[in-house]
């Protein structure tokens, strides 16, 4: 029995050596499969295919393990540094002989952003490259990347529908009454807006003015870079009554839009591609409309944004500032100190550029990256900012740690104010027939008490902390643009300006990209601007992450899409009662004062935070059914 138990477990130590050595071997195949970059050979030429499904965005979320067990991929983003990356190699390398920009699914992003993208478009044709897009139908995003094209197509089917900024806003004041739900609002600043839903049922006429200045400004900002990539188009004429042009092309969208010069042709995905084989050559005789293509995707490993031995630093803020660690997409405090930190650690880098698109969130976590950036400036490093298409509120805070401010022309900033929200639910409880009672050994015992309502000492309190921290926030921006308090108290009070403005009243420096930026940051390490290497110090995805990611990607989902330009339109209401049902849920549940700006609307199709959940995620299903 003994010799037969030796033997027994021999043969159990042998199934479990080698089921250990084959779950080594499929991980490692799959590590392997999914480190395998697709490159772009030295012989491979055509036109390099750009489809931009979903948004342009300055850093993408990362995939969850329920988008996998889901079967979505949630939304897929370009990040903006590859495309222009991309464009700019494309320019200079004989390999690309054209570019086509695939629009049909594209939602939009950041105005600041799609400029940004332009430029990159109009760098290649400058070169003596062709690009040419095509989509079946357009909004003013996907026609202003569009506009910097050498050839507009457009499906017979579609049109071009343009509808200039705007948004509604939803106000709650009714609902939560109704509830019994009291919010408890604690601010500081005439403009400060990001309250107003908890309190009021419109827009207050404070609110509706700046919010109007904001719109007028951006739009003027779209029609110029337009009007600057494509003087043709009747932007104007088409924009003032566009039923009327529709009416006078015999009802035919794609007519009227040629009509105008918002396009050069209209005609279908084939006749398309037969034009890119033109100057590509025919990939496949077999396929109609085939042409020689180089994937984006595979453009983008052969020519990489960052270098991991560069000697400009680039830190990204995008998205929603949080205390503690957060994913891409997410501006974690303690995530990106911890880069700069790293950064810092390598000893190549000779200064940092601090990249901007949030609209603010936790006036902790603001502070804490900005003492941060604050530190590698302490180690003698220039440190230089440059605005996306947000920065404003915590993102301005972080921002005036740099030495120099670049922003653009549509890039929303200022929103300088605090507040604080607490919702309680002694209203609710007494229409339920609940009492609520208990014992204090102090006036400050039990608070904020959400059941009763906060006491006055509590109330008291929680201003007296947003006043602090308003002061606070004047404080640095006077000292960081040299400013007397009381004119930054002026031009602040939560109120939002467009690039422009805020150049005008001292809140940036200069107009420019972030390639402005990292150049001037280069002369100010002393270094030629040629000499410049950018290295972006963001935490590397896990290989948990990669294997979520690439599990998570699915083209079908994107492809089932509507994209006719009705859907497109009848897309954006769902889209912002989403981005207004995620503000909800981060107002009352994030951090109690807060930096944060809520009229800094997100990119269409880029979801400003994860999903609310609870009572905030039901209400949202049962509207969006």
């Amino acid at each position: 029995m003994k010799f037969a138990g030796k033997v027994w477990r021999l043969l159990v130590g042998i199934k479990d050596g080698l089921v250990l050595l084959l779950m080594l071997i499929f991980f490692g195949f799959l590590w392997a499969m999914m480190s395998a970059r697709p490159t772009v050979g030295s012989g491979d030429k055509g036109a390099l295919y750009l489809d931009l499904s979903g948004p342009i965005v300055e850093q993408p979320s990362q995939a969850k393990a329920s988008d996998v067990v889901r079967g979505s991929g949630g939304v897929r983003a370009t990040r903006l540094r590859d495309l222009v990356k991309a464009l700019q190699t494309a320019a200079t390398d004989d390999r690309v002989q054209a570019v086509a920009l695939d629009l049909d699914i594209f939602t939009g992003g950041g105005q600041t952003t799609l400029s940004d993208a332009g430029a990159a478009i109009d760098a290649v044709k400058k070169a003596g490259k062709p690009v040419l897009a095509y989509a079946s139908a357009y909004d003013d995003d996907s026609y202003l990347l569009a506009s910097h094209a050498s050839e507009v197509w457009l499906s017979p089917m579609g049109g071009v529908l343009i509808t200039g900024p705007g948004h509604t806003n939803l106000y709650y004041k009714g609902l939560l009454d109704k509830l019994g739900v009291t919010a408890n609002v604690y601010r500081v600043g005439t403009y400060k807006a990001a309250v107003e839903p908890f309190i009021r049922n419109d827009m207050s006429p404070d609110a509706r003015l700046n919010a109007q200045a904001l719109a007028g400004a951006l739009w003027e900002t779209w029609q110029q870079d337009v009007a600057r990539a494509r003087p043709k188009a009747q932007v104007a004429t088409y924009v003032a009554d566009t039923a009327a042009r529709i009416q006078a092309s015999g009802g035919d969208m794609a007519k009227a839009a040629l009509a105008s010069g918002l396009v050069d042709h209209v005609a279908d995905r084939e006749a398309f591609g037969r034009r890119i084989a033109q100057i590509t050559g025919v990939r496949d005789k077999a396929v109609p409309g085939s042409f020689r293509r180089i994937p984006m995707r595979a453009w983008v490993e052969t020519n990489p944004a960052s270098d991991d031995g560069g000697n400009i630093g680039i830190v990204t803020v995008a998205g929603n500032i949080v205390d503690g660690d957060a994913g891409p997409g997410t501006a974690g405090a303690e995530t990106i100190v911890r880069a700069i930190e790293k950064g810092m650690r390598s000893g190549n880098l000779k200064a940092l550029v601090l990249r901007v698109d949030s609209p603010g969130g936790s006036a902790l976590a603001s502070e804490r990256i900005r003492q941060g950036v604050l530190a590698a400036k302490a180690q003698g490093l220039p440190v230089v900012v440059s605005m996306g298409s947000v920065a404003a509120s915590g993102g301005y805070w972080v921002a005036t740690a740099g030495d120099r401010i670049f922003a653009e022309p549509s890039t929303i900033t200022g929103s300088i104010g605090v507040f604080g929200i607490l919702p309680s639910f002694q209203g609710s409880l007494a229409k339920l027939g609940i009492g609520a009672d208990g014992v204090k050994t102090t006036p400050l015992s039990g608070e904020p008490d959400l059941m009763k309502g906060p006491s006055p000492q509590a109330g008291q309190m929680i201003q007296l902390g947003v006043e602090g921290t308003y002061r606070r926030f004047l404080t640095l921006v006077s000292n960081a643009r040299h400013l007397p308090v009381d004119r930054v108290n002026q031009i602040a009070q939560g109120r939002v300006w467009d690039g422009g403005t805020a150049r005008q009243l001292g809140l940036v420096d200069q107009f420019g990209t972030l390639d402005d930026a990292i150049a001037d940051a280069a002369r100010r390490a002393h270094i030629d601007p040629k000499d410049a290497k950018p290295a972006w110090l963001e935490k590397q995805p896990s290989f948990t992450d990669s294997l979520i990611a690439s599990l998570a990607r699915n083209d079908d989902d994107e492809r089932d899409q509507a994209t006719d330009a009705f859907s497109r339109i009848a897309m954006k209401p769902r889209l912002q009662l989403m981005a207004a049902m995620g503000d909800v849920e981060r107002l009352v549940s994030g951090p109690a004062i807060q930096a944060r700006c809520l009229e800094c609307a997100p990119p269409q199709g880029a979801p400003a935070a994860p999903a609310a959940n609870g009572f905030f995620a039901w209400l949202t299903g049962l509207f969006l059914r």
